[in-house]
């Protein structure tokens, strides 16, 4: 992403109403721009009902950001003696990523609302260490012990830390995402092969997710059961779907699409991003190739666009990620709308909040 402090400002709130399409969008969407003024390259990485997380670069550097469901509720998270910080996930009031001072390696951090909040999840022994998803009082990620990353648990402290790395010739592994007792992540072998990986609580419990037929798979959020990411099946990176097993690997890559993959999942529903026709669309899943919805068609001004989390009650969806601009500007984007019951047709949305993405380790 360019990060020039030039940025072109959107509407807070744009109320869109878009029927049904192509690719199969059965209700309207709503789109909020949650950039700060201000700031530059600024993206949503996760979203929690009312609160959204992600990065933008009020300075030169950047900075861990959490919003309320508008740009002007933007909270500065990022603590006065580190050099740079990246908010990745946020659940029940915590919010986890990570923060660098100048000269040194990430630490995973862990908020609760405030920058005077930060807590320094760095685990003894540990050289490098990044939090990425938070669910229950807990948070995943890596931690660095030599030379290889290994996925981890903490449950708020440093000393917590709990190693998923299921050893052997298994070499390395990260966990992205945690939620109802499973962590999802990925290991890599001796070979340098990635594997969709699956845990629930312990090394011992690790499933490898990599389906039939893959050169390569990476899983990236987990909810109720299911776990998403993508797949290289076929030459193509292809959005994907679990239920536990590699087995149970379901192809969510639309018809069409060159590449796609899928970051978070909430209530039976997957977002993440397709391209199609040239053009990089942020879309949402429920649970088939077939039944993606073009968020872009819901997103004007903004030539690119990709979805990184999702959070649903059941009522409400809200999805959170970053669209780009004509001259090539970054905006944190939140898109809502109402879940239709089912043979209602379309409703109006009328809520918005949202967001995630970022590296790999």
């Amino acid at each position: 992403m360019q990060t020039s402090n030039r940025r072109v400002r959107h509407s807070g709130l744009i109320l869109l109403v878009i029927g049904a399409a192509a690719s199969g969008a059965s209700a309207q969407w709503a789109l909020t721009d949650l950039s700060p003024p201000g700031a530059f390259d600024p993206i949503t990485s996760g979203v929690d009902g009312s609160q959204q997380v992600g990065q933008a670069h009020p300075v030169s550097s950047g900075h861990a950001i959490l919003w309320t469901g508008s740009a002007g509720s933007w909270v500065d998270l990022h603590p006065a003696v580190m050099y740079s910080s990246y908010a990745f996930a946020v659940s029940g009031g915590q919010q986890a990523g990570f923060a660098t001072a100048i000269g040194s390696p990430d630490h995973a951090a862990l908020w609760t609302g405030s920058a005077a909040s930060w807590v320094d999840l760095n685990p003894p022994g540990s050289t490098q260490s990044t939090a990425y998803g938070v669910n229950s009082g807990e948070q995943v990620g890596f931690a660095r012990f030599g030379q290889p990353y290994h996925a981890g648990i903490w449950s708020g402290s440093a000393a917590s830390f709990v190693d998923l790395n299921p050893g052997g010739p298994l070499m390395a592994s990260v966990a992205y995402a945690i939620g109802g007792g499973e962590q999802a992540g990925y290991t890599r072998d001796g070979g340098g092969d990635y594997h969709a990986a699956l845990w629930s609580g312990s090394a011992a419990s690790w499933v490898d997710l990599d389906p039939a037929g893959s050169v390569g798979s990476w899983a990236w959020g987990v909810d109720g059961g299911q776990q998403v990411g993508y797949a290289v099946v076929g030459g193509v990176q292809r959005a994907s779907l679990w239920t536990g097993s590699a087995a149970s690997w379901v192809d969510l890559n639309p018809a069409g699409a060159t590449t796609s993959w899928a970051f978070g999942v909430s209530g039976g529903y997957q977002a993440g991003f397709a391209d199609v026709g040239g053009v990089r669309r942020a879309c949402v899943w429920n649970s088939s190739a077939a039944s993606w919805e073009d968020l872009s068609l819901s997103s004007p001004g903004f030539i690119e666009t990709y979805a990184t989390s999702i959070w649903t009650d059941g009522n409400v969806m809200y999805v959170g990620g970053q669209g780009l601009t004509m001259d090539g500007e970054g905006a944190a984007l939140l898109w809502s709308r109402m879940i239709p019951a089912p043979g209602s047709g379309a409703i109006l949305g009328l809520g918005v909040w949202m967001a995630a993405r970022r590296r790999r380790g």
